[in-house]
Parts: C-alpha cells; sequence; structure tokens
C-alpha cells in the first residue's frame, strides 16, 4: 500500500510534472493529459457508487482499482520493446470483458442508442464512458 505523507508535491510550480521515474514533463504533456482523463473517468464512477450503494454489485470497485493500474501504467514511461511490467494485465480485462457479457445477456437488444439519464448512477456512468473514450483517443494519439 502507498502512504503518502503530503497531498501536494511543491514540484509543478514551474509549469512541469514529474512522471513515475522521476522524467520531468510539461503539466500538457500528452502522457500527463491521458492519465488525467482516465483519473477523470475514475472519479466520475465514484460518483456512480455513491448512486448504486443498496444496488446489486456491478462490481465498480474493481474498475477503479484496474483504472489506478492504467494510470500508473500512463505515468510509467517506457523505450518500445521494454517491458516494465505492466499492472493492466490480460486477467483484468476478460474478467471486465465477462461481466460486461453477462450483463448484456440480460438485456432485450437494443433497437435505438441508449440516451443519457434514467438515474443518477446511470448519468455519472455515460459521462465516465465518455471520458475514457477521451482517454482512449489521447492514449493512441
Amino acid at each position: 500500500m502507498i502512504t503518502l505523507d503530503k497531498i501536494y508535491t511543491r514540484g509543478g510550480d514551474t509549469g512541469e510534472t514529474s512522471l513515475a521515474g522521476g522524467e520531468r514533463v510539461p503539466k500538457y504533456n500528452l502522457r500527463v493529459e491521458t492519465y488525467g482523463t482516465v483519473d477523470e473517468a475514475n472519479s466520475f464512477i465514484g460518483l456512480a457508487r455513491l448512486h448504486t450503494i443498496g444496488e446489486p454489485d456491478i462490481q465498480l470497485g474493481f474498475v477503479q482499482n484496474d483504472l489506478f493500474d492504467l494510470g500508473a501504467d500512463l505515468a510509467r514511461p517506457h523505450k518500445i520493446g521494454e517491458n516494465k511490467g505492466l499492472r493492466i494485465i490480460q486477467v483484468q480485462i476478460s474478467r471486465l470483458e465477462d461481466e460486461i457479457d453477462s450483463y448484456n445477456n440480460s438485456l432485450k437488444p437494443l433497437k435505438s442508442f441508449v440516451l443519457p439519464g434514467g438515474s443518477e448512477a446511470s448519468a455519472h456512468l455515460h459521462a465516465a464512458r465518455t471520458i475514457v473514450r477521451r482517454a482512449e483517443r489521447l492514449a493512441t494519439k
């Protein structure tokens, strides 16, 4: 478990921030923008969780932990071909896909797009979905 003594570093005062490993980059760096966007999505999932208390467990905590791992992966630069032991592994991907398939099996086929809303939880999850799609676009630049 990580222990944080302070919630600020005073290292970004010059418009730069440190990646994992210590490399300094501008705060507008694409890598920083990407893992910041993943963090933003994680926050919206946290908001959705507030509105699912007492509902059937949809494993949002697992998703949030996986997004933290993803953010750590994105914050750790590596050279092409170098394996730094990424934290996101196939088991995590398969678990998420299996869970999605399980939920889809109980639904009627969609005949139109789903408009965001319906409940507070679903509205937050729709926002998280669109933020994740932005993170995906950033990660593939």
